[in-house]
């Protein structure tokens, strides 16, 4: 294998190890850290939202309170690094016409609960409990809550397309983009596969969450896993953070809670595992997830290979009709 063609091979546009630091040329660093969101625990009170403006100063981003939703800030974007989704979901009968969501299991979180969901209903043999809410007439509103952000993923396209180096693997593997090295190309935008980074409209550059660098620097803990009142953002190593996920994802089982799973947490997905992993309980889309992330430049290396193989046989060519008509 050529050189070039080493260069351009997954395994060396990924990197070879499952290490983002040591891959990135820290040989000596520490455990990579991350973040656990466990949204089961998850109340919504955006005081993570709140906690990142403040200490990375980063600009008020304006309310788009639009009578429909008690989400104030919609998603991820250059000036919101964190934010707390509010997913509002009709329960019982809907005017539309279609079918009841089935109803929620109480984990103490707030809600809506419509009165008399629990009320005793004579149903048809193989009914459930959405077919009970809708034959005693019931609706309401059920919420699902999870603070978002930056996932810091194993494989991150958006290093593989950053033309100046402002994005950068730190030595806790996670993902920064360094601002005043930005120079506002877009690149990273449609090459990040959650839709994270956004640009600012004032100046173009680009910006999203840094795990607090600054602050792991100084071994302390992020401001926003620092302000959660209900340690529904859990910040550590992500080893542990892993098993410590795993654990509460069988205790919610046992609890009955059986919608729960991880989302992020699979070093074998397409990413290669997320830096910032959460516990749902939903799918993913009903979050706003892609379901089946894939890194974004996954086929690059093939691309190149593929277009160097055609110039070189164009090149051929070429050579071969000037020596043609030579003779």
């Amino acid at each position: 294998m050529s050189r070039l063609s080493e260069f351009l091979s997954p395994e060396s546009l990924w990197g070879r190890l499952d290490d983002p630091s040591e891959n990135a040329g820290y040989e000596d660093h520490p455990a990579r850290k991350g973040f656990f969101t466990d949204t089961s625990v998850c109340i919504g009170c955006k005081a993570c939202e709140v906690a990142c403006k403040e200490w990375n100063q980063v600009p008020d981003d304006g309310y788009l309170l639009t009578g429909m939703s008690y989400d104030n800030t919609q998603q991820l974007g250059a000036s919101t690094w964190r934010h707390v989704a509010f997913i509002e979901q009709p329960l019982g009968p809907a005017s539309s016409g279609a079918g009841p969501t089935a109803a929620p299991t109480d984990l103490g979180m707030p809600g809506s609960r419509p009165p008399g969901w629990e009320r005793e209903v004579t149903l048809p043999d193989g009914a459930d409990g959405a077919d009970q809410g809708a034959a005693s007439g019931d609706s309401g509103v059920r919420w699902l809550m999870s603070s978002d952000v930056c996932k810091h993923c194993t494989h991150a396209a958006c290093l593989d397309v950053c033309p100046t180096g402002s994005l950068f693997r730190t030595e806790f593997g996670t993902v920064v983009v360094q601002e005043d090295i930005c120079n506002g190309c877009g690149y990273c935008v449609p090459a990040c596969p959650y839709g994270v980074i956004d640009q600012r409209k004032d100046d173009g550059r680009a910006f999203k969450c840094t795990l607090c660098y600054d602050r792991l620097k100084e071994g302390q803990t992020p401001a926003c896993a620092q302000a959660c009142p209900t340690e529904s953002i859990q910040f550590g190593d992500l080893d542990e953070l892993r098993e410590r996920a795993a654990a509460r994802v069988e205790q919610l089982h046992e609890q009955g809670v059986d919608v729960a799973r991880l989302y992020g947490a699979d070093p074998d997905d397409g990413v290669g595992g997320d830096g910032a992993f959460f516990l749902l309980l939903d799918e993913p889309e009903v979050y706003g997830l892609p379901p089946d992330p894939v890194v974004t430049t996954r086929d690059l290396g093939s691309m190149w290979r593929h277009v160097g193989a055609g110039a070189l046989a164009l090149a051929g060519l070429g050579a071969a009709s000037f020596l043609g008509r030579r003779r």
